[in-house]
């Protein structure tokens, strides 16, 4: 059977998809992944799955998206396929149409609560136009997964939608990871935050509180929106050997930087309710790597770091206070002690090997068991 995955983004940062693609190839599905070509990095790794990207005209804006689902759509209406499966609502609208149009099965995986991403929260029209598309496909949808519990449950109330969970978790970390690039000098401390680069993560704050930290780095891994706004901000500040920015790292090379750190932080902001219902990546990708992490007072965030007791819940608002939450988990040598311990079962239990059988079941429901395991 032919799975083909549809994303709005050049691939190479995926995971979800990643780890999606790699767990159907596992029980012997053949997969694409179809994406597009970010001309900033053209380049990608070799991947175990089949990749289909597109050179599109346009990169950003309601251009960009217009021109992607027609493009998608015409691929996918003369594409080899069994099962098409659209990655969060800016793939539904081609996805939706080439699948009934082929009588084809379909899958929804959305990775966030899209309509409520803080991108959107103040641009009426892009929302409103985005809340439409949703509003009218959505409940035409038989099969779908998101990421977290909260999310499902939204989405149930607004259209009656059933969406299974599977969550954002890594594969799990088997051997030690021995690092080619060291990132300490001497014996500082590393404060890491590794994802996007986006309004709402709390970045502006994490750097002002190093300014209020003696011999501690923040390393911060990987690109976006906000990418240029923050480097300023160090420079203004006179942070360039405190703040260090890696850009992208590829996935394969991700865990080499992390288990250098003595912290990560996951500090989104309650601009929105996809920041509410948030179960980052980055906070499964600390577990793996054993590190104690910093969160903010999110519901879900929350609920992980208090069950596992694996470090602190951050409520604040201004850099000194900060400062003195990364004072606490970086020196409190007790403390640190136990959540290692911790993060060790925590580790076992929150890895990809738990979500993969849901994420097959939830795929052979959709094909009636059409394909064998």
């Amino acid at each position: 059977m032919h799975v083909i995955l549809c994303v709005t983004n050049d691939i190479q940062t995926d995971r979800r998809v990643c780890r999606v693609a790699r767990s159907l190839m596992k029980y012997g599905q053949q997969v694409t992944v179809i994406g597009r070509i970010n001309k900033l990095h053209p380049a990608l790794p070799d991947f175990p799955f089949r990749i289909r990207r597109m050179r599109l005209l346009f990169n950003r804006g309601p251009l960009f998206y217009a021109e992607y689902n027609v493009r998608l759509l015409f691929r996918l209406l003369f594409a080899h396929a069994d099962v098409l499966v659209a990655n969060d609502l800016d793939t539904l609208p081609a996805v939706y149409a080439a699948s009934r149009m082929r009588k084809k099965v379909m899958l929804y995986d959305s990775h966030e609560y899209f309509t409520e991403v803080p991108e959107l929260i103040d641009r009426n029209l892009a929302r409103k136009t985005w809340l439409l598309l949703e509003h009218l496909i959505l409940p035409e949808i038989r099969h779908a997964y998101t990421v977290s519990e909260p999310i499902a449950a939204a989405y149930h109330e607004k259209y009656g939608i059933s969406m299974q969970v599977i969550r954002n978790l890594p594969w799990r970390l088997q051997e030690p990871v021995h690092p080619e690039r060291i990132l300490r000098t001497a014996d500082e401390k590393i404060i890491l935050y590794q994802g996007s680069l986006n309004r709402g993560r709390g970045l502006e704050l994490a750097i002002l509180a190093v300014k209020h930290l003696h011999n501690t780095k923040l390393v911060i891994i990987g690109t976006g929106d906000v990418e240029h706004e923050l480097k300023t901000l160090v420079i203004s500040q006179g942070l360039q050997n405190r703040v260090l920015f890696q850009g992208r790292i590829p996935q394969d090379e991700l865990n080499q930087y992390t288990v250098q750190a003595d912290v990560g932080i996951s500090l989104e902001e309650h601009s929105g309710l996809n920041y509410y219902y948030a179960l980052p990546n980055k906070l499964f990708d600390y577990i793996q790597a054993e590190i104690p992490v910093v969160v903010s007072d999110l519901p879900e965030m929350v609920s992980v770091v208090n069950r596992y007791k694996i470090g602190l819940v951050s409520t604040a608002g201004e850099p000194e206070t900060l400062a003195a939450v990364f004072h606490e988990v970086l020196h409190n040598r007790e403390k640190r002690r136990i959540w290692k311990d911790n993060l060790k079962k925590a580790a076992k239990e929150l890895c990809w090997e738990h979500e993969e059988p849901k994420l097959i079941e939830i795929y052979l429901k959709a094909t009636n068991n059409e394909w064998s395991i």
